[in-house]
């Protein structure tokens, strides 16, 4: 029963949020712009409106898998669907493992297990993206504090493990955009 949830979980992650909201328009999310099927690359290619419900489905995919695991499992179980489904946003079979970064689905999941360390982070998130105007650096800012701050709320140990592997793919998945950071290229939210 688990081992299903868990592969149900990274199916609801494969659901093409991005694809489905950019393709009414026309358009394909991995062909336009940085080529990446997210909120923010619909943001830039389609518009402010359709980033925001891609931002909303892709956050309530990782909802769904995390509650469907903690009601079924446990906490435990929870943290494992959660990250099924964040892997199956980043890899989803369904598109040959082309899929997304994994800051908003990772997000709803979060927000299901460890809610004020969420709370913290997508205030963190608002601040930096904010104050830099760069969307991918308060994404790398927070997939690496949330690790800490599950730890300094108590999460078991095996919770800040698999965090922090979760963390790690998502900071994997922004190379490009470290790379543009580190050279001054990086564009600002508010030019996308």
């Amino acid at each position: 029963m688990s081992l299903l949830l868990v592969v149900v979980s990274y199916f609801i992650g494969t659901f093409p949020s991005a694809h489905l909201v950019a393709g009414r328009v026309g358009l394909d999310p991995t062909k336009r712009g940085s080529g990446n099927p997210g909120a923010a690359n619909v943001y830039r290619i389609v518009g402010q409106w359709s980033g925001i419900a891609v931002f909303f489905a892709d956050f309530l995919k990782g909802v769904l898998a995390a509650s469907i695991g903690y009601a079924a499992g446990g906490k435990y179980l929870g943290v494992i669907c959660w990250g099924a489904a964040t892997l199956g946003h980043v890899a989803p079979l369904t598109r040959r493992l082309r899929g997304g970064k994994g800051v908003a689905t990772a997000g709803g999941g979060a927000i299901v297990l460890f809610p004020i360390a969420a709370a913290i982070c997508f205030g963190i998130f608002f601040v930096v993206a904010k104050t830099t105007r760069k969307a991918s650096l308060g994404s790398i800012t927070i997939a690496s504090l949330l690790p800490l701050l599950i730890f300094a709320f108590g999460a078991s140990t095996r919770e800040i493990l698999f965090t922090v592997g979760l963390s790690v793919l998502i900071i994997l998945r922004h190379y490009q955009n470290i790379q543009r950071l580190l050279s001054g290229t990086e564009s600002s939210f508010k030019s996308e």
